[in-house]
């Protein structure tokens, strides 16, 4: 029965049993949401929800919790009867923060759900008009709006109590359950109502023979007809017009039809709302920048529910969510006029992904999944450090400059990492603050690179000469091509030399990640840095343990695996690195062991594979240490490398390139111009 042509008494029937369902376009998103699954999180030190439905698919929605919960906590007011049902939903932001993919992304689910059986949407249509006289060649009529057929069922006779005993003695449904169905009741459209009268006289009010005239049918779900999920951009004053929305009279039925009073001479699939008036999403991309209109016309559609032409009425049944940006609804904002419009919506600032962890699966997507050529169709390798190095580079242009916090540190509390004494609860400070603020941009993460301008970064990193010759993206090449973006798209000198100077502090963070690199390269083990800070960690734990003997061994359990390990505390080893960090007195360094203590007594009940790598000051310290005593200082290493005229020096290269190549996933290229920068003093702090 799913996809089949049936009866009105058979799909009512259907709907009694559960098989079909009647409900508007709220609450159907608002199940597909639920349905898919929720749980809790902790975003910039606030506790918000996930959900699930949003994070599924090759190509999901990265981040944008905030948004999230504000679209869910709309459409659940609206689908429960709240004011939300008479608004719509609009998205403002920067371009290229993800508006207009969460809005598609959310479309294609919808349609995806819609493919279910049990989710399907049905219609009907009117057949054998000719017999009536009046309709020419037109034997059959769809419902304009894709009504649904219990919609006809609570419209079938003039009184709502003649209805109500129709559901209740000929389908079975109870009171409840038939006080349940009128919640979502709307009249018939003008021509289904018309269309509807005209079989009732023609049939003298004999039921089952007018309901001979009614076939009920599956909505398409074909995206591309614009059906349950239609999109309308914005466009030019001069092409727009209501009919792109509304529709408009059709020269082609006039032909046929002989009474000039039907209503169905309107042709409503012409415009963009009827298509997806039976329970469907309608999304206006920048809707601030129709004419006025147009925004008129959405005035009246998200307030009536309605559409309306030369006094006819047609009510719909439709979820309108917008995207518009900055500059357009702050422009909108200045015609004092338009206020009625920004009052009839449920305005979301989005703001830019800050999470540079996030960043990393959406800088995955800028960089793109298939496999990347030269110009000369040479296979382009991919620095294992490219898409760490963009993520911090487009992030940290994202977050305002704070007295409380470094960049540095922000950056790391929004990811939530740990940033050395500072806590989450400063960068919610922070936020709280900045979010007082009225002018929208100056709030936390509103201004930065986008997704757009990192994605031009990108393509200037590949199609530069050294990419293509050497046939890799080398990590380091990705700044020098933002530099050049912020350049050349940002207009505001302000932002402009914000923005270098972010950019500047990314490359110091990347010359951090290469010093560990190096090292790991060095001691031809791919995680040798994470086993020395873990060391370091456990050590402090066990230096007063009582069960520590004179031979300085401490057995543990370790959370990762649950095995019992031993371990030998050298005191000097944690000197050395606690030097390193700059503890010079007996009580800084009992205060920074208190502090790892306690950071490892959170993490580890939550994650057991948590490694402290993300405390880049202890990581640089232990670094610094393993090289000074291994090979007298990063200096003497420095020093080997860049002088390869003695055998000794050339097989440590040599050793060191094998293992980026065959451990750390370097390519000849990027592994060399790894050593070669690591070599230089290009970014030291």
């Amino acid at each position: 029965m799913a996809t089949s042509i049936h009866s009105l008494i058979q799909h009512l029937k259907a709907v009694k049993k559960g098989q079909c369902r009647f409900e508007n376009a709220f609450k159907g998103v608002s199940r597909m949401i639920f349905e898919g699954g929720i749980e809790k999180t902790t975003v910039n030190g606030k506790t918000t929800y996930d959900f699930k439905v949003f994070r599924s698919g090759p190509k999901h929605v990265i981040g944008m919790y905030d948004e999230i919960n504000s679209f869910v906590s709309y459409v659940k007011d609206a689908a429960e009867g709240g004011s939300s049902k008479e608004m719509a939903f609009v998205l403002v932001g920067e371009p290229g923060n993800g508006k207009t993919f969460f809005v598609e992304f959310l479309a294609g689910r919808y349609r995806s759900f819609l493919s279910h059986d049990e989710n399907r949407k049905y219609t009907f249509k009117f057949q054998n008009l000719d017999r009536l006289g009046t309709y020419g060649r037109i034997s059959s009529v769809e419902s304009q709006t894709y009504e649904d057929p219990m919609i006809l069922a609570m419209n079938l006779f003039d009184f709502t109590d003649d209805n109500k005993t129709f559901l209740s003695k000929e389908i079975g449904f109870s009171d409840d359950e038939i006080d349940v169905l009128y919640n979502d009741y709307r009249p018939l459209g003008a021509c289904s109502g018309y269309i509807w009268n005209d079989i009732r006289s023609h049939c003298s009010d004999e039921l089952d023979q007018m309901l001979a005239f009614v076939q009920v049918i599956p909505v398409p779900l074909t995206e591309s007809l614009g059906t349950v999920t239609g999109k309308y951009p914005a466009k030019d004053k001069i092409t727009s017009s209501a009919v792109d929305l509304l529709g408009e009279e059709s020269i082609q039925r006039l032909l046929h039809i002989t009474d000039t009073n039907n209503p169905y001479r309107f042709d409503l699939r012409r415009g963009a709302l009827a298509r997806v008036a039976g329970g469907g999403i309608h999304f206006s991309d920048e809707i601030f920048k129709n004419k006025k209109d147009l925004v008129q016309v959405y005035l009246g559609v998200i307030q009536n529910r309605s559409i309306e032409i030369d006094g006819y009425k047609w009510p719909i049944d439709t979820l309108i969510v917008a995207t518009s940006n900055n500059m357009e609804f702050h422009r909108f904002l200045s015609e004092r006029e338009e206020a009625p419009i920004v009052d009839r919506c449920r305005l979301c600032y989005v703001s830019h992904n800050t999470n540079y962890k996030l960043q990393k699966d959406l800088t995955a997507y800028t960089i793109g999944s298939e496999t990347r050529t030269t110009l000369t169709k040479e296979r382009l390798h991919q620095d294992p450090n490219l898409n760490y190095a963009a993520s911090v580079g487009a992030v940290l242009s994202r977050l305002p400059r704070s007295e409380k916090l470094t960049p540095v540190e922000t950056m790391k509390l929004a990811a939530g990492e740990v940033a050395g004494e500072k806590s989450i609860k400063t960068l919610a400070e922070v936020i709280d603050t900045l979010n007082q603020d009225p002018e929208i941009i100056n709030r936390f993460g509103q201004k930065g690179l986008g997704q757009r301008n990192l994605g031009r970064a990108i393509q200037l990193l590949i199609e530069s000469s050294e990419t293509n010759e050497g046939q890799c993206m080398f990590a380091c090449d990705v700044f020098k091509a933002l530099d050049r973006i912020v350049l050349d798209y940002v207009t505001e000198a302000n932002d402009r030399a914000k923005y270098l100077e972010d950019i500047k502090t990314a490359r110091g963070l990347y010359r951090e990640r290469i010093m560990t690199e190096m090292f790991n390269a060095y001691m031809d083990e791919p995680m040798a840095i994470r086993k020395d800070v873990m060391n370091y960690v456990n050590m402090i734990i066990g230096i007063d343990a009582e069960n520590l003997g004179p031979d300085k061994m401490w057995k543990y359990k370790d959370p990762q695996t649950g095995e019992l390990k031993a371990l030998k505390i050298d005191e000097r080893y944690v000197n050395s690195v606690e030097e390193r960090l700059g503890l010079k007195t007996e009580e800084q360094r009992e205060s920074f062991r208190t502090s790892i203590r306690k950071i490892y007594g959170q993490k580890i009940s939550i994650d057991p594979n948590y490694d402290f790598m993300d405390n880049l000051e202890l990581v640089k310290a232990v670094t610094d240490v393993r090289l000074k005593s291994d090979i007298a200082g990063a200096g003497s290493l420095i020093g080997a490398l860049a002088n390869r005229t003695n055998e000794e020096n050339q097989k440590l290269y040599d050793r060191m390139l094998d293992t980026m190549l065959n451990k750390l996933g370097y390519c000849r290229t990027c592994a060399q111009k790894t050593i070669e920068y690591f070599c230089t003093q290009e970014d030291e702090k």
